[in-house]
């Protein structure tokens, strides 16, 4: 087995949960976007199965020195791996309010970005805004007081879209799909767990291209994409947590898993 994370800390967790098993994995400190190339690199490929396991862990948001939480003060630092140079506070305190609208809006689907890119500006003009606390009660304050009371935090969000900006996730989530077919052994299974609609919907886009559907244009008379079918899906539509899941885990209640076994004659 072969395992990837491009946090330091989740390696050295699971280093040592897998202990007894010395000999039969392997654990790289890499994003799964470049995993891909890794193991072509390596000669590994006809991989059995390959899991992707999406977003923010459990651990990563009760380490308030991480942080990706607004429930208790932190540095707004938000990096999966601090190797990379880029924080939340060096987005927050050096974007444009155009740039921090878009990232808003695009990453974390907020009605009220321009409201709250308006504040983070203003404020940070009065002092840089260095903490989770500080810019959770910016955008507290920037929303409509109706908001106040939606079962989420008001800033919940604001928090995910710069999280996903830092770790430009989505775009790393392409990344690795783009390389997967190839590494998986005919009959091998890739299944992919999400949390939030925007991780969900390119993996759903990815496996329905994959299984062999027409990109043309819908008026065109005869197909010209060549599409063929590389995977079969194993099911039509995300597979949700059980009741039984949900209350083992809580936090399970956004997750999707989409799963697709690749096909022989693809090999």
């Amino acid at each position: 087995m072969i395992g990837a994370d491009q946090d330091p800390a989740a390696l050295a967790r699971t280093r040592k949960r897998l202990a007894p098993y010395r000999g039969r994995f392997e654990l790289l400190h890499e994003s799964f976007r470049y995993l891909p190339d890794r193991l072509k690199e390596r000669g590994d490929k006809a991989f059995d199965g390959i899991l992707l396991d999406l977003g923010l862990s459990s651990d990563q948001l009760a380490d308030a020195s991480r942080g990706f939480s607004f429930a208790r003060p932190g540095p707004l630092d938000m990096r999966m791996d601090p190797r990379t140079p880029r924080t939340a506070a060096s987005i927050v305190n050096g974007s444009e309010e155009k740039t921090l609208r878009a990232i808003l809006r695009e990453f974390g689907e907020e009605p009220h970005a321009a409201r709250i890119s308006r504040a983070i500006v203003r404020e940070r003009g009065k002092a840089p805004i260095e903490t989770t606390d500080r810019l959770a009660q910016i955008v507290v304050a920037a929303v409509p007081p109706a908001r106040l009371g939606d079962r989420t935090h008001p800033a919940t969000r604001t928090f995910q879209a710069l999280r996903i900006a830092v770790n430009d996730e989505l775009a790393a989530l392409e990344e690795a799909l783009d390389g997967i077919p190839e590494l998986l052994a005919p009959g091998g299974r890739l299944a992919v767990i999400s949390f939030h609609s925007l991780e969900d919907r390119i993996v759903k886009q990815r496996l329905r291209a994959w299984e062999g559907a027409c990109t043309c244009p819908p008026r065109l008379p005869v197909c010209r994409c060549g599409a063929r079918a590389r995977v079969r899906l194993l099911a039509r539509r995300a597979t949700r947590p059980s009741p039984a899941e949900l209350a083992a885990n809580p936090r399970s209640r956004s997750a999707r898993l989409r799963a697709a076994e690749r096909l022989v004659e693809a090999a």
